[in-house]
């Protein structure tokens, strides 16, 4: 069992250098924006769409298959069975449907009376049929609002856990905090701390893999040990696990700890007087393409995904 390998979250892929890698960070966090807010108010099609791009965008990209395939297929595999669930899950109307057209369809092409009789009437078979009630077959049935449900809730799962993990997945953590601290310099004028936050967050983003190396640590020594699960029992079980997570929080902690001392002894006192630009963010030529990509991308949205 190895969660850094089977459960990348958070991670950043170092090699090999593709195409999304080289990207300013600061349209990479604006095009994350963009997948994660035009989903609002936006049509079932527009909500395909992001899903269709993401998978697109990963396989241009050239990343590795070994990186992406099993996140992706476990995520494709959740939003379909979300999917699934949410079609044939009551739509929550809780009323009677009743038909747009009347049981006796003859009453569409008969005349009102004698004076119509000359009346030519076009034929029922000619209207646009609706139906509510999609498939009702026994137990089981889909309606329009229900799968319309179910196609928001497995699209928007897919789209806000793959973007940002696609976004984590091609962009060091010091660009990340570099970007944001370059987006939040208007917020100086407020006299907010926006070194001290980005530095916090860089550190939080250092910690994710030590949290997993420690997890994974605690798992497989419990796994060595052979426990006779039946015979423990509940309370038993509880219990042991209950001392598998305070050992997780003691060790959490030492770590903090010892990542406290080594900046110490560093002579850290403050993140004003210790700046280290890791990387220098300049908008190039790429830069400017994937900013007029947005802007089309945008203004596909506006004309063609609204909802209303």
């Amino acid at each position: 069992m190895d969660l850094l390998r089977s459960l990348p979250l958070g991670l950043y892929l170092e090699q090999p250098q593709t195409w999304l890698h080289k990207l300013d960070p600061r349209v990479k966090i604006a095009w994350l924006m963009s997948f994660l807010t035009s989903y609002s108010f936006a049509t079932n099609e527009w909500r395909i769409l992001l899903v269709v791009l993401l998978i697109l965008f990963t396989l241009f990209a050239r990343i590795p298959r070994r990186v992406w395939q099993q996140q992706m297929g476990w995520l494709l595999t959740l939003s379909f069975l979300v999917l699934i669930i949410g079609a044939v899950s009551p739509d929550g109307l809780g009323i009677d449907y009743q038909p747009r057209l009347p049981a006796n369809e003859q009453i569409l092409t008969q005349p009102a009376n004698a004076k119509d009789s000359q009346t030519i009437t076009e034929p029922a078979s000619d209207h646009k049929k609706y139906s509510y009630i999609l498939f009702h077959k026994g137990p089981v049935k889909v309606t329009r609002r229900s799968l319309d449900l179910a196609v928001r809730l497995s699209t928007i799962l897919f789209t806000v856990i793959y973007s940002t993990n696609l976004y984590l997945l091609t962009t060091a953590p010091e660009e990340i905090t570099s970007a944001i601290e370059s987006l939040m310099q208007p917020l100086r004028r407020l006299k907010l701390p926006v070194t001290e936050i980005t530095l916090t967050l860089t550190l939080s983003l250092r910690f994710i893999p030590l949290v997993l190396e420690e997890v994974q640590n605690l798992v497989r020594s419990v796994m060595t040990r052979a426990i006779n699960w039946k015979k423990l029992g509940l309370k038993g079980t509880v219990k042991v696990w209950m001392i598998v997570a305070e050992r997780l929080l003691e060790n959490l902690l030492l770590r903090a700890e010892q990542m406290a001392n080594a900046m110490m002894v560093r002579g850290f006192t403050s993140p004003n007087e210790h700046r280290v630009k890791w990387h220098e963010l300049r908008l190039k030529a790429w830069d400017w393409l994937a900013i007029a990509t947005l802007t089309l991308f945008w203004g596909v949205r506006v004309v063609l995904g609204n909802q209303f």
